[in-house]
C-alpha cells in the first residue's frame, strides 16, 4: 500500500509562527528507508523551531542500517538522534516501562511495514499479567466492510481505504492529493463502528490513532499505550475478554482482535 520515500514539498516558512511541539523523547521505529526519512524530517523540524525534542531515538536489529550511517556522516544537522541496536518488541517493553508521568511527552513513530506492535506490547503485558491464562489474537468475528482489506496467516488483518499506492509523505490533509477530493473517510470512527456491529463478540476496543504531527511525521503518544493497557487490565481482570486494537492512521490500519480467557 505505500511506496519507497518520495522528495516531500518543503513547509512554507513564510507561514505564521506557532508554539513549537515538545516531547521528551520520539520513538522511531526502524533505521531503513523509512525510519531514515521520518528522522530527517525530525531533524528539519527541530532545526526551523517547528518541534523540540529532548532525543530522536532510532531501533532497529541492525548497527549498520541507513540510519548509523547517516549519523556517521553528521547528517541529522546536531539533531539530539541516537540509535539503539535492539527487536522492536523487546525495546517497546523496556521503554514503556517507564510509567505514565516518565512517559507523559513520549510519542513513537510505526513504520508502515512494522508487524502491529501496539497488539504484541499489549499481549505481552497481558501474559505477563496472568501467567496462568491463554493470551492469543483470534480472527475477526467477520470481514470489514472497507475498500482494501486483507486477513493475515496470524489472525490480524489489515485495512484501506485507498486502493491505490500512497506516497510515505503523505500528511492525509482534507483534500486527498490521490482523488483529488474530500477526505471524507476516517479509520478512527470507522473501526469503533466496525466493532459495535460485532456485539458480544467483542467487549472493548483499543484505537491507536497514528496522527501527523510535524513535517509529515507521523506519532502515538506512549500515553496512549499505557492507558489502553490499563484498559485491558481492568476490564480483563476476571472475566475472559476480546479487545479489538487497532492501530490506524486516518487511511490505514492493522487491527487485531486480543482474547484473554
Amino acid at each position: 500500500m505505500h511506496m519507497l520515500p518520495q522528495a516531500p514539498r518543503e513547509p512554507d516558512v513564510s507561514a505564521p509562527w506557532r508554539e513549537p511541539l515538545v516531547f521528551e523523547r520520539v520513538v522511531v521505529i526502524g533505521g531503513g528507508c523509512y525510519g531514515s526519512w521520518y528522522t530527517q524530517q525530525l531533524s528539519k523540524a527541530i532545526a526551523r523551531e517547528a518541534v523540540r525534542i529532548g532525543e530522536i531515538v532510532v531501533v532497529d536489529r541492525s548497527a549498520s542500517c541507513q540510519v548509523a550511517g547517516a549519523l556517521a556522516d553528521n547528517s541529522y544537522a546536531g539533531a539530539p538522534v541516537r540509535l539503539v541496536v535492539h527487536p522492536w518488541r523487546e525495546y517497546l517493553t523496556e521503554w514503556l516501562a517507564g510509567g505514565s508521568e516518565a512517559l507523559r511527552q513520549d510519542a513513537m513513530v510505526p513504520s508502515p511495514l512494522m508487524p502491529h506492535l501496539c497488539l504484541d506490547w499489549l499481549m505481552d503485558r497481558a501474559q505477563a499479567r496472568w501467567p496462568g491464562r491463554t493470551v492469543r489474537v483470534e480472527p475477526l468475528p467477520s470481514v470489514p466492510d472497507m475498500p482494501w482489506e486483507r486477513a493475515a496467516p496470524d489472525g490480524r488483518h489489515y485495512v484501506s481505504f485507498a486502493t491505490w499506492t500512497c506516497p510515505v509523505n503523505c500528511i492525509e490533509p482534507a483534500k486527498c492529493p490521490a482523488t483529488r477530493g474530500p477526505r471524507d473517510w476516517s479509520l478512527p470512527p470507522s473501526v469503533r463502528a466496525f466493532a459495535a456491529k460485532q456485539g458480544n463478540a467483542i467487549d472493548a476496543t483499543c484505537i491507536f490513532h497514528c496522527s501527523h504531527r510535524v513535517y509529515g511525521v507521523g506519532m502515538i503518544d506512549a500515553a496512549a499505550l499505557l492507558a489502553a493497557d490499563a484498559e485491558v487490565a481492568s476490564q480483563s481482570a476476571e472475566q475472559a475478554i476480546h479487545v479489538l486494537v487497532g492501530t490506524v492512521s486516518h487511511c490505514h490500519g492493522a487491527l487485531g482482535l486480543l482474547s484473554v480467557t
